[in-house]
């Protein structure tokens, strides 16, 4: 990632994180300004590579991608604004929901969330993209 994302004239800046990767030849995400938006996110642990059993486990390490992500570029959860998920089985929300309530705890300040049906490969069993934009955690809808 350049220097100085937000300096004037910057364009596009691909960032990539430590132990994860796409196949195809594609950024975990990408920052433009205080804009960030990944690509998808899948459940397999970035340290073994290995795509854990079951849907608690995938959308926990989901979420830990969320948060590398956002520490990496310089912000935090707060700064997350939209989130996608695509489950293979949409009605099973329970470890989506436990999980956005430990990311997300106060329900006066959550981010948008859309939620769609996938079918989806080799037992991945969610995925999912985030919208941040940095630095205005609480600067909008504060006094709402």
């Amino acid at each position: 990632m350049s220097d100085d994302p937000d300096a004037p004239g910057t364009g596009r800046v691909s960032v990539d994180l430590p132990g994860f990767s796409h196949v195809n030849p594609i950024p975990a995400a990408s920052r433009k300004g205080p804009f960030v938006f990944s690509g998808a996110f899948s459940g397999r642990d970035p340290a073994t590579g290995e795509l854990p059993p079951t849907l608690d486990a995938q959308m926990a390490v989901v979420f830990q991608h969320v948060r590398t992500l956002m520490d990496h570029v310089g912000g935090s959860m707060d700064d997350v604004v939209k989130m996608t998920f695509w489950l293979a089985d949409p009605r099973d929300r329970a470890a989506l929901n436990r999980e956005w309530v430990a990311a997300f705890p106060d329900e006066a300040s959550r981010p948008a969330r859309h939620v769609l049906k996938a079918d989806l490969d080799g037992g991945v069993l969610v995925q999912a993209d985030v919208i941040a934009v940095l630095g205005t955690a609480g600067a909008v809808g504060a006094e709402d």
